[in-house]
């Protein structure tokens, strides 16, 4: 079975399953954390209700068998304590099955939140995890050598991420062929980090070098992941710089994070230790499934490839309701603009021109100018980033944003956890209002005399104040 065995990367695949294990764990506790608000039974977007007006087959979960917030919680919670004892080698201490059995449970319970999170989870990092998650059942443990197939299949994976998303780009917006898109991008991306106002005001040349050696490595480095050694490791290597500089650059939950992890089993690590013992052929049911598996990922990966090759190229897409083959993609455009929605809380009883309103803070969003904005990736501030496509269009916030407010009113504790500051601790505002500001950063002088990193002017209402409203009746944003 020397076909089916590559010893030689059993260092390789430990330091993955290790990633691999550590994001699950960011993955289920930042759930846990903040699911009650965002789709519990009394959240924005209840699981019960949409769980009446879908199907399992459109949405397998084991929430359709059962759903309560106490279960998700345990659900949740399970999967985290799972994460964190694979994180610790668990995995390797138990027989081959059991260990296949844990990541294939560790695969199901997130898929199981993932499918009935609605927009909440329609991120590309939240497939990417499950199929990493799938593959990663049929890794072994010590107990065998890794298998070649999967190895593979590893790189596939990788491979689509990176091309696909340097497509989604050169077949895009324009600025990308000119080398311009970066001039914008750090100021403008979802959730800046603290070095992104350093990263903005850069020199537009070296912009312009960011922007080519993006095409470079999304483009035409993944093509050498499947030459042989070393050069398939070189090109690992320069993917995980160029993942690591994007992590320095801005906040995008786990998705460099896992990008970084995919990479880490192309690397012949042989060198720099040999496997603690010699490792035992593959027993026969084992190559079955590896076999099975594979063949499943390469008849799934049709839709893929058909997208990739396709001038409608479509970014983070789903072909199937299990997640096991999927497209990538981001910023196939990039705003030029940036708007960020400002929410505010008055407790006067008639709200008028002279009427003060107090600003709520948000964890990750610009807010204060004066706020550095925090390093939170690899978690997920899910609330953040939707706030963040609100301000692009009110039409991606009109099916939760009421319900947010409505909250607000209600000073609903499992919402304000989500949130940096309550400007109301003692009682609920008497109305909330949103408004939308335009955001920039500011420039060297600006920063250093008034101390601030953005600078922001009104565009107008977003929301017109709102008191409370009977559940079920919460409005939309405007308009």
């Amino acid at each position: 079975m020397e076909w089916f065995s590559a010893p030689d990367y059993w260092l390789s695949r430990l330091v993955f399953q290790r990633a691999l294990a550590a994001l699950y764990l960011v993955a289920f506790v930042g759930t846990a954390l903040q699911f009650r608000a965002l789709i519990g039974e009394r959240g924005m977007l209840p699981v019960p209700g949409y769980l009446r007006r879908t199907p399992m087959r459109r949405a397998p979960s084991i929430f359709q068998l059962h759903y309560s917030d106490r279960f998700f919680a345990g659900c949740a919670w399970t999967g985290a304590a799972l994460s964190a004892a694979l994180l610790g080698g668990a995995a390797d201490r138990l027989p081959l099955w059991t260990a296949m059995l844990c990541w294939a449970l560790l695969w199901a319970l997130y898929l199981s939140i993932v499918n009935v999170g609605q927009t909440w989870y329609a991120f590309g990092w939240e497939s990417l995890l499950l199929e990493a998650g799938f593959l990663a059942v049929f890794l072994g443990n010590e107990r065998v050598a890794p298998p070649v197939l999967v190895l593979w299949l590893l790189r596939w994976l990788l491979f689509r991420v990176e091309f696909g998303a340097g497509l989604i780009k050169i077949r895009g917006d324009a600025c990308w062929r000119r080398l311009t898109c970066l001039y914008h991008h750090h100021e403008t991306q979802p959730m800046p980090g603290p070095l992104s106002w350093y990263f903005h005001r850069l020199p537009k040349p070296l912009h312009r070098v960011e922007a080519a050696a993006n095409h470079v490595t999304q483009l035409l480095v993944p093509v050498l992941l499947f030459t042989p050694q070393p050069l398939a490791s070189a090109a690992a290597g320069l993917i995980v710089a160029t993942q690591l500089w994007l992590v320095l650059s801005g906040n995008f939950a786990w998705l460099n994070w896992l990008t970084i992890a995919l990479a880490l089993p192309v690397l012949d690590l042989s060198a720099l230790a040999a496997p603690p013992a010699p490792l035992p052929a593959p027993p026969l049911w084992y190559t079955v499934l590896v076999c099975a598996a594979t063949a499943l990922v390469l008849a799934l990966s049709y839709h893929p490839v058909r997208n990739l090759l396709s001038r409608r190229q479509a970014m983070n897409r789903s072909f199937d309701p299990l997640h096991l083959v999927n497209t990538y993609g981001a910023f196939g455009t990039v705003g030029r603009v940036r708007c960020e929605v400002v929410v505010e809380g008055t407790d006067e009883r008639v709200p008028g021109p002279g009427t003060e309103w107090r600003e709520y803070g948000f964890k990750g969003k610009p807010g204060d100018v004066r706020r550095l904005p925090r390093q939170y990736a690899p978690y997920h501030l899910r609330l953040d980033w939707l706030m963040w496509f609100a301000a692009l269009s009110p039409a991606y916030a009109r099916p939760w944003f009421g319900g947010f407010v409505q909250r607000l009113l209600e000073n609903d504790r499992d919402t304000l956890r989500l949130l940096r500051s309550n400007p109301f601790p003692d009682a609920p505002p008497v109305y909330v209002r949103a408004v939308l500001y335009h955001y920039t950063f500011t420039d060297r002088r600006q920063r250093r005399s008034t101390g601030a990193w953005w600078q922001r002017r009104l565009v107008r209402e977003y929301l017109p104040p709102t008191g409370p409203a009977p559940r079920g009746r919460a409005g939309g944003a405007g308009s």
